[in-house]
């Protein structure tokens, strides 16, 4: 028989299976997977027509570091990749994408510990891609929320 403390320590609040927060402009989702919850802390942008834009999800990994999930939509030169910056900051180092599905092109952006403090503090996460033919666009992540997003997932997430 399990121990309720260390069932306390291994499920959501109030024995949920499942858990959807809003922390301004991200949103916290968790699920119990082999009685822990993986969460992840996300944000979508659509267009007036609905159909989604751009997509974000952040998962923090046991080292402290994170890894970011970028979709992005098609029409873009994949070769260029990604180029990620904070707010007015220096570009990070470019990701190149991964794979395209139906639903747009995926690349995927390791975070370390210095570049998540950046994000803490920044108000928006600009992605730099090239267009064809050569023009480049810049899609703009707000950081509003991200902080506390994180917090949340970080406490529901025991190490």
């Amino acid at each position: 028989m399990l121990a309720p403390a260390a069932f306390a320590q291994s499920a959501l609040p109030n024995g949920a299976s499942t858990l959807q927060e809003t922390y301004q402009d991200w949103r916290v989702a968790c699920n119990v997977t082999d009685k822990a919850p993986v969460c992840a802390i996300s944000q979508d942008q659509t267009q007036q027509n609905g159909q989604r834009l751009l997509a974000v999800e952040v998962q923090m990994r046991a080292d402290g570091s994170a890894i970011a999930t970028l979709l992005l939509p098609f029409g873009i030169i994949l070769d260029s990749g990604v180029t990620p910056n904070v707010d007015d900051q220096p570009p990070l180092k470019a990701v190149r994408f991964r794979t395209c599905l139906p639903t747009g092109c995926i690349a995927l952006l390791p975070v370390d510990s210095a570049t998540l403090a950046k994000l803490r503090a920044g108000s928006r996460l600009n992605l730099k891609v090239i267009a064809d033919p050569g023009k480049e666009l810049s899609f703009q992540v707000s950081l509003h929320g991200f902080s506390a997003a994180l917090d949340r997932i970080a406490a529901l997430n025991p190490r």
